[in-house]
C-alpha cells in the first residue's frame, strides 16, 4: 500500500489532485460503515478518512455530530476503529487515515493506539485538537510505528504556527478552508487559497483543503491550488439518506473534479 504522501505525489505527477473522503466509524452500524467505506474507495476516493466518534466534538457540524452520536449510542468502542480498518483494507488498497480528537487516543494509550493502528493497516492520524507543541508523545509513537501525521492549519494561524504544522506533518497539512465547523456549503471560503499560499511559503509540499466542500466543481477549484480536497459532511448525508450505494455515486461524482 502506498503511503498518504506517496499517493498525493503520484496524483500530482499525473496532473490531478486527490479526493479524501471522510466517514465516521460505526455509522449507521459497524458493518454498514465498512460497506460504505469500501463503496467510497471504489467510487474514486484516493484516501479514506475515518472519524472516531467523540462525545465533545469542538469542530464537527450538525450532520457529523448526529452520526457520531448515533454511533456512540449504538455502543461504539475505540477498538472498533481497528476492526473497520482491517475489514476495509481486506477489500481495497488505498491509505486510511484516522481523524480523532486527542482524548480518546490518550485514554486508549498513545503507543498502544499507534501500534494497533499500524497492525490493522492504518496509515496515520489527523489530530484536529492537538498542536505540534504539545504532541511530543505522538511524534515519538508515530516515528516508532511508521505512521503519518496530519496537523491542521487555519486562516487565523500565525506564520510560526503554520511553519510548525508543516515541519511536523509528514502526510499532508490539513488546511481548514474557513473559520467554523464542518458542513457542506455553497462555496468554499476564499481564505483557503490564501492559507495554502502561506503554507507553501513556509515549505509545505502537500496540502489538502477541508470543510465545506460538497460538489465536483468545488473539488476542481480546490485542486487548482492545493494537492487535494477533503469531503465529509456531504458524504455522511449521502450515507444517511441512501446507504453505501449513494456514497459510491457521490464518490464517483466528486472524484471527477480532481483533474487540475
Amino acid at each position: 500500500m502506498a503511503s498518504v504522501n506517496e499517493t498525493i505525489r503520484s496524483a500530482s505527477a499525473a496532473g490531478r489532485g486527490v479526493f479524501v473522503g471522510y466517514l465516521p466509524v460505526g455509522f449507521p452500524s459497524v458493518s454498514e460503515c465498512i460497506d460504505a467505506l469500501v463503496s467510497l474507495a471504489r467510487g474514486g476516493a484516493d484516501i479514506l478518512e475515518l472519524g472516531v466518534p467523540y462525545s465533545d466534538p469542538v469542530m464537527d457540524g450538525l450532520v457529523i455530530q448526529e452520526a457520531t452520536t448515533a454511533s456512540l449510542n449504538a455502543g461504539f468502542r475505540v477498538r472498533d476503529v481497528f476492526t473497520v480498518i482491517r475489514e476495509v483494507r481486506a477489500q481495497v488498497d488505498i491509505p486510511i487515515l484516522v481523524m480523532t480528537y486527542w482524548n480518546p487516543v490518550v485514554q486508549y494509550g498513545v503507543d498502544r493506539f499507534s501500534r494497533d493502528l499500524k497492525a490493522a493497516g492504518g496509515a496515520g492520524i489527523i489530530t484536529p485538537d492537538l498542536i505540534p507543541d504539545e504532541a511530543e508523545e505522538w511524534l515519538e509513537a508515530s516515528d516508532a510505528h511508521g505512521l503519518e501525521r496530519v496537523f491542521l492549519a487555519a486562516p487565523s494561524s500565525t506564520d510560526e504556527r503554520l511553519r510548525s504544522a508543516v515541519t511536523n506533518s509528514n502526510g499532508f497539512v490539513y488546511a481548514v478552508s474557513t473559520m467554523g465547523i464542518t458542513g457542506a456549503r455553497t462555496d468554499v471560503d476564499t481564505a483557503a487559497q490564501e492559507l495554502v499560499a502561506r503554507l507553501r511559503s513556509v515549505g509545505a509540499d502537500a496540502v489538502c483543503v477541508g470543510l465545506g466542500i460538497s460538489t465536483s466543481e468545488q473539488v476542481t477549484d480546490v485542486c487548482a491550488y492545493a494537492d487535494g480536497a477533503i469531503v465529509g459532511s456531504f458524504l455522511v448525508s449521502a450515507l444517511s439518506q441512501g446507504g453505501p450505494e449513494a456514497v459510491e455515486r457521490v464518490s464517483e461524482a466528486l472524484s471527477r473534479g480532481t483533474a487540475k
